[in-house]
């Protein structure tokens, strides 16, 4: 197949391509060529900026249209219209986000989502990041007549993350200790390995699937006690030990899910990380198993040039100083 991808040289990206070359896929990359100019040397790459202009598309022709990279509706009609017919089955990375918040476990696809940003939203917040999704989604459905396929993805996770938020629960795992864990052991949390998203959705990609799936592990309950637990068990070094937290200390001392990874930080959607994968699961997504995937990122991260962003997580001094002052409560 000849595959278009819009934004195809940072991670979901990046690993959707490694998997599409290595089934012999002809590849064409859309990006601004900032990044990744090493990266695929056996793909076509064509370069401008997604809010510019999309003429470097003209006179291609595609079997599929993988977008990674839009988080206004505006890129996707934009792309739509440069492609002109030309980019045939179109995949779209959503997110859970894009669902209003469940009363429950088990959310499906066919939920309730946001309502739709307003067109003049041109900023990429914690409450528009849900309704631009929508957006997207919208206008991915009437442009696409044939049908879009949408992946919503809870937190995507392992090697090459840019996020830097579950690699930070590894390394802080793997350098023991004792560790301030945020709020309840049963707050719900589900993630997806990168590599295990991505070669799924090259799956649906080459069988033109259509239609929208999560990609989510494991089924809920899964608890942030669950996940840490896990990453524990895979790279903690004995004597690491959990010290619960309550919220309310915590947002009163001002931490949220900047120092805090996947924590939501008192956001009242509690069940957005519960939703039902038995769509994904049935269509052959097969999570690989966690401890796999926090070795597999403990690796990764220790050979990085910077695993994690700047400001992602606590310091280790604060860190003990939330400590002190939770034990100091009694």
């Amino acid at each position: 197949m000849r595959i278009l991808v819009a934004g195809g040289t940072r991670f979901i990206g990046r690993l959707f391509v490694e998997a599409a070359l290595g089934r012999g896929h002809e590849v064409t990359l859309l990006h601004r060529g900032a990044s990744g100019e090493d990266l695929f040397p056996q793909a076509e790459h064509r370069h401008t900026d997604r809010d510019g202009d999309l003429g470097v598309l003209a006179g291609g022709r595609w079997d599929a249209t993988v977008d990674i990279s839009a988080y206004f509706s505006r890129q996707v009609r934009s792309l739509a219209a440069a492609l002109d017919g030309r980019g045939s089955r179109y995949t779209y990375v959503s997110s859970i986000s894009a669902y209003a918040d469940p009363a429950g476990p088990g959310t499906v696809e066919g939920s309730p989502l946001l309502e739709p940003a307003a067109d003049d939203v041109d900023q990429i917040t914690a409450e528009s990041y849900g309704r631009l999704k929508v957006s997207c989604e919208l206008a991915a459905a009437e442009l696409f007549t044939d049908g879009p396929l949408v992946v919503r993805p809870t937190y995507v996770v392992g090697p090459y993350d840019t996020t830097g938020r579950f690699t930070w629960w590894v390394l802080r795992m793997a350098g023991g200790g004792r560790v301030l864990a945020p709020g309840a052991p049963d707050l719900p949390i589900q993630v997806i390995d990168g590599r295990d998203m991505t070669t799924w959705m090259l799956d649906l990609v080459e069988r033109r699937a259509t239609g929208a799936f999560h990609a989510a592990s494991p089924r809920p309950p899964h608890g942030f006690g669950d996940l840490l637990a896990a990453v524990g068990d895979a790279v903690a070094p004995a004597g690491t030990s959990l010290t619960w937290v309550d919220e309310a200390f915590l947002l009163d001392a001002g931490e949220d899910g900047g120092s805090l990874p996947l924590w939501p930080g008192g956001d009242p959607g509690r069940w957005a990380n519960a939703v039902d994968p038995s769509a994904a699961y049935a269509s052959g997504l097969a999570p690989r198993p966690l401890a796999d995937t926090v070795r597999d990122t403990l690796a990764w991260a220790r050979a990085a040039d910077q695993p994690t962003r700047d400001g992602v997580g606590l310091t280790p001094a604060r860190e003990t100083e939330l400590l002190a002052r939770w034990r100091a409560r009694g």
